[in-house]
């Protein structure tokens, strides 16, 4: 037996028009309250009744005039609403803006003081390693001989800043420095992993500076790396640091479960990797379009404390502010959303 509003039609004889006209501010309220975040009581019982009518207005323009245009329409504004009979998570938009303003910083707030650790110990063992070669030939000799380091000073730290294509560098030291990063969150939980790159980090560095150092280029030195290095070595330390949480959690979960505590920490540690990825995005189009340009060095520089600046107040600001309404950077809590309550 058709539906009531199909005999209604077959009988009046009113046409798609007429049927669209009158039907018209019924749809518009539905449309309405399928874009609302939130529903009351009362408007989660309208809603239900909306959306059980024009169900029945579609299903009587299918067979009582079968117009494709009202069908397509009426099809779309019922697969919104159903969004909310079915319980489903909020739009895209909404779940980036969350992630990005809710979860990220959360995940990362944990971490913040290992991050921090990683990049004291990094820094003081970089100095540690230039002066212990500047103070002992046989160990400067490792990096080469006197006329192969003067040609790396002078020459080859400079021009590997402006020996390719910018948009091309920026991509291949931005892959290369997140498959850093992703290698010591993914294998974190051996412990040994994150030292060793931050161990190797620590050799590149410190012959770096000593090697600048002997040929009286310490200033030039500091000046290439800092338009994008504060922001990339931040972002792969913060990566280091949540490797090594990870490792700890297994050590020591706590309250926790060992296996829930790492499953809690391995969520948090993925979002922490996902922002990396745009972090050095951003740090990889710094040292493709500016470290090497014609830019002032002081502006460059200026750049670089900027972009690294702003990374750790996001850090310690908004992941504070995160943490403060109960995110912990788990997605699987983080995410999760309410949902409409339908009368029966």
């Amino acid at each position: 037996m058709p539906p009531k509003s199909a005999r209604l039609w077959h009988r009046s004889g009113v046409d798609v028009d007429s049927f669209s006209r009158a039907r018209d501010a019924r749809w518009a309220r539905l449309r309405a309250l399928s874009k609302q975040r939130k529903l009351t009581g009362a408007e989660a019982d309208e809603f239900t009744r909306l959306y059980q009518a024009t169900a029945a207005d579609l299903a009587a323009v299918k067979s009582a005039a079968p117009d494709p245009g009202l069908i397509a329409r009426l099809s779309i504004l019922l697969s919104s609403a159903r969004v909310w009979l079915t319980g489903a998570h909020t739009s895209s938009t909404g779940t980036i803006r969350h992630f990005a303003t809710i979860t990220l910083p959360a995940a990362m707030f944990r971490v913040r003081w290992w991050g921090i650790g990683v990049t004291l110990a990094v820094v003081l063992g970089s100095a540690i390693c230039a002066w212990w070669m500047l103070s002992n030939p046989e160990a400067m000799a490792l990096a080469g001989p006197p006329e192969q380091r003067a040609q790396m000073a002078q020459f080859e730290y400079a021009n590997y800043y402006v020996e390719y294509d910018s948009t091309s560098f920026a991509a291949r030291v931005w892959t290369n420095n997140w498959f850093i990063a992703a290698q010591c969150i993914a294998l974190g939980i051996t412990g040994f992993y994150p030292a060793y790159l931050m161990y190797n980090t620590i050799l590149q560095l410190g012959a770096g500076a000593a090697i600048m150092t002997e040929a009286g280029l310490l200033p030039v030195f500091l000046q290439l790396i800092s338009p994008h290095g504060l922001l990339e070595l931040s972002a792969v330390f913060v990566a280091a640091g949540t490797g090594l949480r990870l490792f700890w959690t297994m050590l020591a979960p706590g309250g926790r479960k060992r296996g829930t505590a790492l499953a809690q920490e391995g969520r948090a540690a993925f979002a922490v990797a996902i922002g990396l990825a745009v972090v050095l995005l951003i740090s990889g189009l710094i040292e493709g379009y500016i470290t090497g340009s014609g830019i002032p060095w002081a502006v460059k520089v200026a750049i670089g404390v900027i972009a690294c600046a702003a990374f750790w107040i996001y850090i310690f600001v908004f992941g504070r502010h995160a943490v403060s309404t109960g995110a912990t950077g788990d997605s699987d809590g983080d995410f999760a959303t309410a949902k409409v309550d339908v009368a029966a």
